[in-house]
């Protein structure tokens, strides 16, 4: 049995990682670490009466070493970050504050409770990462591997290669137990709609435009969360103390086929299902019509990398990893989920609309 403390894990990412670790490692000890800032809700982890949801900043290093402590814990992973592009150009201080001082204080606290007064318990501080740190692509580059240059070239993806240098030097310098997977980009349930799929998917249903950036053709590797979450399993069950892996959906799509997979599985599932237009009547598909009719083109954001490509070989070859579903599979499911929990989402969206 392991008893497990996961940071952010009332966010997109770290929630789906609480849902399938208690889903398939039932036995285990889940205790949540959470700031609750404003992508943080308590209601990700809703029907998980069996974790504890412990309200506190990562930054706070007496209380994650009171929790190490008090909890017993033997594994650290590391989800909590600011997360957003956009917000990191208009307001950088707090990706630098979490991502970078946020990491250092866990692992300050990893290292007096583990190390220096530990009981030589095995351990293990796993950090989830971003394919971000690696740059940007040319249309005709390999892809991004674990020897690839860090090249970061936004505030949010400078904080986390600085936060992934410190978790390589803790365990270089002093021993630590470290392992760093760095993800493309997810998709999902419990995502907060500020990220691509969920506005373009809401806005869908309440007719409002589809921005994209400049031509729309910058590309990304989509990976469903619960592959993620089911690579990140890998890598604590069987990755080398460390050692970084890549974890990837084999999906690389540029914006815009995305976006048109958003509007056609949209379309289809408001003929399939009738009840949709009453529920939706502002949606293009509610009038027989396109959803695709809502893309606008607007201004490319500052420093836009151009593609992101993950070549996943070492997570295959040494964990056994890959991923489940195609992005047309796994955004089918997407979208059905986001169809059955409107009373998740609706007050994310009132929430917006008041300024709050």
């Amino acid at each position: 049995m392991a008893n497990l403390l996961v940071t952010g894990g009332a966010g997109f990412i770290g929630a789906n990682f609480v849902h399938y670790w208690r889903t398939h490692h039932a036995s285990d000890v889940v205790t949540v670490l959470d700031a609750l800032t404003y992508a943080g809700n308590p209601a990700n982890l809703d029907g998980l009466s069996d974790v504890e949801l412990v309200v506190g900043d990562i930054c706070d290093t007496p209380l994650v070493e009171d929790l190490l402590a008090r909890k017993q814990i033997d594994t650290i992973v590391h989800f909590a970050a600011e997360s957003h592009v956009d917000r990191s150009i208009t307001g950088p201080d707090a990706f630098v504050t979490t991502n970078v001082i946020g990491t250092h204080s866990l692992l300050k606290a990893a290292r007096k409770l583990w190390l220096d007064t530990g009981t030589g318990r095995p351990h293990r501080f796993h950090h989830v990462s971003t394919d971000e740190v690696y740059g940007s692509l040319g249309p005709n580059d390999p892809a991004f591997s674990e020897t690839t240059a860090y090249a970061p070239n936004s505030p949010y993806s400078a904080s986390k290669a600085g936060s992934d240098h410190l978790v390589r030097a803790y365990h270089h310098t002093y021993g630590l137990e470290v392992t760093t997977s760095n993800c493309s980009n997810n998709y999902g349930p419990y995502q907060f709609p500020e990220k691509l799929i969920p506005l373009f998917l809401l806005n869908c249903l309440y007719g409002r435009n589809l921005p994209i950036y400049g031509d729309g053709m910058n590309v990304r590797d989509w990976l469903h969360v619960e592959d993620h979450c089911h690579g990140i399993e890998k890598v604590l069950q069987v990755g080398r103390p460390g050692e970084t892996y890549n974890i990837g959906g084999g999906q690389e799509l540029p914006n815009l086929t995305v976006i048109e997979e958003i509007c056609a599985t949209v379309d289809r599932a408001f003929a399939a299902d009738p009840q949709l237009a009453q529920r939706f009547p502002d949606a293009p598909a509610a009038r027989g019509q396109a959803s695709d009719t809502l893309k606008t083109f607007v201004t490319d954001r500052a420093g836009h990398d151009r593609r992101y490509a993950i070549d996943e070989t070492k997570a295959r070859s040494e964990l056994g990893y890959a991923p489940r579903r195609t992005f047309s599979e796994g955004f089918a499911q997407t979208l059905d989920w986001y169809l059955k929990n409107e009373q998740w989402w609706r007050p994310l969206l009132e929430k917006a609309a008041a300024g709050r």
